[in-house]
């Protein structure tokens, strides 16, 4: 739910948010009690793509709008997922069979080094563009192993960040929207879309 423009009774009759509220145990809003959270730290998990982002940014603005104290004190993270997996054809001793890449531009820059140093990689590389097409085991091993994931801590510039870009995309106004929309076609990746 976008709570940006929600009340606070319609922001708790939705099951998603109210029962964020309720796990973290602190209440919400003016008596939001970070003394009281239950949680040490919280940690967003959502896909590599555009509607993993879309996730983030509504989970943000519930943070920011009722729960900021968990951000103001850098307790709320965001797990980043690979994007892309490479698969060696022949590792070396001591080498990964599997190579993540969390961008395109770190696989155009991964696909290069391999390519220059002669290791082979079977064509077809895998573009994750959901948690729902890794395995558990390549999900444990990338974006949940506290000794292999990446973990991004939410400050508070991401906050007003997210509120920007909900007041833009989600807002009453109409006009700003249509002139960010027209802007930034031409800038758009259309291989990134998903199909």
């Amino acid at each position: 739910m976008n709570v940006q423009k929600s009340s606070v009774s319609d922001m708790l009759k939705n099951a998603e948010c109210g029962a964020i509220i309720q796990v973290i145990g602190a209440g919400s809003g003016r008596t939001f009690d970070i003394d009281a959270a239950r949680y040490g730290k919280v940690i967003f998990l959502a896909d590599a793509d555009v509607d993993g982002a879309h996730i983030r940014c509504l989970l943000l603005t519930l943070f920011q709008r009722y729960m900021r104290p968990m951000v103001e004190e850098g307790r709320v993270f965001s797990a980043v997922p690979p994007l892309h997996r490479v698969e060696l054809t022949h590792p070396k001793k001591g080498q990964d069979k599997y190579i993540y890449t969390y961008s395109d531009a770190e696989l155009r820059q991964t696909l290069l080094e391999l390519d220059r140093k002669g290791v082979r990689y079977k064509e077809g590389i895998q573009r994750y563009k959901g948690l729902g097409e890794m395995d558990a085991d390549q999900l444990a091993e990338t974006t949940m192993d506290p000794r292999h994931r990446t973990l991004r801590r939410i400050n508070i510039s991401d906050l007003e960040a997210a509120e920007r870009a909900f007041d833009l995309l989600m807002g009453n106004e109409v006009a700003p929207r249509k002139e960010f929309i027209t802007n930034s076609a031409a800038t758009l990746d259309r291989s990134r879309i998903d199909a």
